[in-house]
């Protein structure tokens, strides 16, 4: 239901079921206090949730894409959260906005919907942004020793390379080895809901 006649906001119906989950992953491994800097924040109903489930930690959306980066904002507005910060335009693949270290980084649903190389920019910049022992967490479908841990991965690993062939479901042991090169070490692998998975990697 939409406040005082605005329009309603964008939601995610996958969003809203994966958001309390990836809370109980998070409540463990981010730090008491600090700044958060999500990636790839799509309709903003993770940040919102995060920033209310975790009010001593400070949020950062943020997007890449700016006609989506006008309904994440509305979003913020309405939320009216004080640890909630009004959304950047970042965009992994260009030289990194934030020039200070962060908390920690998440990126949810990202890396599977987008070239190979926008993980390998992600990785890049957590070196940059993470202080020792902070942590990357991701979240999505992974393959596992190069194999889907569910048919409808495969199928959904299909659907995104049918639509870009540099698309897809990412080995979890490329993202690893990749992280480790940029001084990111797996700390935590969480099985989650509809056949997901909790990455935690931290800065070594």
């Amino acid at each position: 239901m939409s406040s005082g006649g605005s329009p309603p906001l964008s939601t995610s119906p996958a969003a809203e079921r994966n958001k309390q989950p990836i809370a109980d992953v998070l409540a463990r491994v981010l730090p008491p206090a600090g700044l958060v800097l999500e990636i790839a924040s799509g309709t903003g109903q993770h940040a919102e949730h995060f920033a209310r489930a975790f009010p001593s930690l400070t949020w950062q959306p943020s997007e890449p894409d700016a006609e989506a980066l006008a309904p994440l904002t509305e979003r913020v507005r309405r939320a009216a959260l004080p640890n909630l910060r009004a959304p950047l335009e970042l965009d992994v693949h260009e030289p990194p906005l934030l020039r200070s270290t962060v908390a920690a980084v998440i990126c949810i649903n990202m890396i599977h919907i987008a070239p190979w190389w926008a993980c390998a920019a992600l990785l890049l910049h957590a070196e940059r942004w993470l202080a020792p022992g902070a942590p990357l967490v991701l979240y999505g479908p992974f393959k596992r020793g190069g194999k889907h841990t569910a048919p409808s991965n495969a199928a959904f690993d299909a659907q995104l390379r049918a639509r870009d062939p540099e698309w897809g479901v990412r080995d979890l042991d490329d993202v690893v080895a990749l992280a480790r090169r940029h001084s990111l070490e797996l700390a935590e692998v969480v099985a989650m809901p509809a056949n997901n998975f909790s990455v935690v990697l931290r800065r070594q």
